[in-house]
């Protein structure tokens, strides 16, 4: 049994390529807003889970 498709491969493909790569996009951009807004916020206990995170990820922070 084969499931039905609505374009060709091709065409699929290339749909799908450029949906995910805005997908990509999108969830990069939302993540570095995410953690500039954490990283420089007002609250100590947001800014110390942000600074810890970085820590634990093994980047430099100071």
């Amino acid at each position: 049994m084969t499931t039905p498709t609505l374009a060709p491969a091709g065409v699929r493909a290339t749909a799908s390529a450029s949906s995910v790569l805005l997908q990509l996009a999108g969830a990069a951009g939302l993540g570095l807003v995410m953690l500039y807004g954490v990283a420089f916020a007002e609250s100590p206990l947001l800014h110390n889970a942000a600074h810890d995170v970085r820590h634990v990820t093994v980047k430099p922070c100071h």
